[in-house]
């Protein structure tokens, strides 16, 4: 006997649903290879401006990205499915010729080349998920997104690492090199995504149609939730600023806690957070109310960070290996930075009578945490020991985690109190 209509019909979307998924996760695993190779390098003994090179080019890097986070909270959030492929594909390009730039700029220059590198890379997240939101399985399809940023950061930077050691590449065309490597597979994936089908009648039902956002109705959602959201940013921000310096400075990080020259240690370790990560974060489709699902998001969240600080502890008294540490705080930091990319943000506006859309909440809080990042890397620039990552970062850890637990019951707290009156 053959499968019923409604049994194909399942099957077709369950395919387009994978294949989406596979098409976000290369896409935005492409992108990073335009992104973080550069940060392989240390730049060791050299200095630009009179402060160290490393420092220097990672906040120019920055300064563009956090721009594009803020002119993203208007152009990503009214951007439409049938524009957003062709835009993502020029950005893209306009960052790998900036890092064609960098490789043969004079170095007073290079700063300038990586900050219009940072500038276009910073709307390419967004693009990607004006084709995720609004499903049912959003949490699913995003948290496949967000494996790819676990992933790749450690999978480009291990690739830049294998071309400066065993090819001998000089540090400042490497980026441009491993960019160019990952040009064609992006297009392809670009065009996929393009092609996968819009929410269905079912989604739009249970998740409510996300539309672009005009900017009144941008506002009008923040005025409506603004203390909760307030709460759930600042928690946003100190993830961004914590898991960033463990991103940019991995390479330090690792030769403070006696690794050095393994590539490879990039990936086993990343590999190992993502399947732990993506795992927890793609199982909340299966809460259907919303308000619960924050609430079991929000009270895992609290535990990731009791993780990440306590583990920053036992780093300090040398009482687990750095494996095991990179590994631990990495799980610790990404499973709640994930969990507002798959499930708080989709959740909360969801949950809401009031127009919005992931987009715009995203863009929101990352250009305001890359603000709070920005302004550490300046400040560290004056301190003591600037080329200690280790203490800034077990400091940062500890005093992160027991912040963002404070403000994550109490933001639980507020939305308990107005969600539950909505329609959820």
């Amino acid at each position: 006997m053959g499968d019923s209509p409604r049994q194909s019909r399942k099957a077709v979307d369950t395919h387009a649903l994978f294949v989406a998924a596979a098409a976000a996760f290369c896409t935005y695993f492409c992108m990073y290879a335009f992104r973080k190779p550069f940060t392989a390098a240390t730049y060791e003994n050299q200095e630009i401006y009179g402060l160290a090179a490393k420092t220097v080019l990672v906040t120019s890097q920055l300064f563009g990205y956090m721009l594009s986070k803020f002119i993203g909270i208007k152009v990503v959030s009214e951007m439409t499915r049938v524009r957003a492929g062709l835009v993502l594909v020029g950005l893209i390009s306009v960052a790998e010729l900036a890092l064609v730039a960098f490789a043969f700029a004079p170095t007073s220059l290079r700063p300038i080349c990586l900050f219009a590198n940072g500038l276009p890379l910073g709307m390419v997240f967004g693009l990607v998920l004006v084709f995720l939101e609004g499903r049912k399985q959003t949490e699913a399809l995003s948290a496949a997104l967000c494996a790819s940023f676990i992933v790749s950061s450690g999978a480009v930077k291990s690739i830049g690492e294998y071309l400066l050691q065993d090819w001998q590449v000089n540090e400042y065309q490497m980026p441009m090199i491993v960019g160019g490597m990952f040009f064609v597979p992006l297009l392809i994936s670009v065009w996929v995504l393009q092609s996968t089908p819009a929410p269905s009648s079912e989604d739009l039902k249970e998740r409510n149609e996300r539309k672009p956002l005009s900017r009144s109705q941008r506002w009008a959602f923040f005025r409506k939730h603004w203390p909760g959201l307030s709460l759930m940013i600042f928690v946003y921000i100190a993830l961004t600023i914590i898991r960033t310096v463990r991103d940019d400075f991995g390479v330090e990080i690792w030769r403070d806690l006696g690794v050095s020259k393994k590539p490879e240690v990039f990936v086993r370790s990343e590999t190992v957070v993502a399947v732990f990560v993506v795992a927890f974060n793609a199982a909340a489709i299966w809460i259907r109310n919303h308000l619960t699902a924050l609430k079991v998001v929000a009270a895992t969240m609290c535990l990731a960070f009791a993780v990440s600080g306590l583990v920053a502890c036992l780093q300090s008294a040398d009482l687990v290996s750095p494996f095991v540490f990179m590994v631990a705080c990495g799980v610790g930091l990404y499973i709640p930075y994930v969990a507002f990319h798959t499930t708080v943000f989709e959740r909360l506006v969801a949950a809401s009578s009031q127009a919005g859309n992931l987009v715009f909440l995203m863009y929101l809080a990352d250009a305001i945490g890359y603000l709070g990042y920005a302004m550490i890397m300046i400040g560290k620039s004056v301190f003591p020991a600037p080329g200690e990552m280790l203490p800034f970062f077990l400091g940062s850890l500890i005093a992160g985690s027991i912040g963002c637990v404070i403000a994550l019951l109490a933001a639980l707290i507020y939305f308990q109190k107005t969600l539950s009156t909505e329609e959820i």
